[in-house]
């Protein structure tokens, strides 16, 4: 019984450090970085996302650091109303998600 409890202990706080790892930044945090070239223009990241759906529209936006690493996600609504939700890797604007919100 011990055992159970110190696994689940240790589980719950495994993920709780994982949750702890994502960071939300706030604007002038991302003008800093992008002035400093750590992360592409958001003009860049946005046209990158937009070219996966042609005529889009961006909804909403984030920037979030996440273990080190800089993602910028999107909302996206293409032409026919579907809402997408892309994340891509503000450094190189690589695409990591791209995926049809529910």
């Amino acid at each position: 019984m011990k055992t159970m409890i110190v696994l689940f202990g240790a589980a719950a706080l495994s993920v709780s450090a994982g949750i702890a790892q994502a960071r939300d930044l706030g604007p002038d945090e991302a003008l800093k970085l992008r002035d400093a070239g750590t992360i592409e223009p958001f003009e860049t990241l946005n046209a990158t996302a937009l070219a996966l759906h042609p005529g889009g529209k961006i909804e909403e936006t984030e920037l979030e650091e996440e273990y080190g690493r800089y993602i910028y996600q999107l909302e996206v609504r293409d032409t026919q109303g579907l809402q997408w939700d892309i994340e891509l890797d503000a450094s190189n604007a690589q695409v990591l998600k791209n995926q049809q919100d529910d």
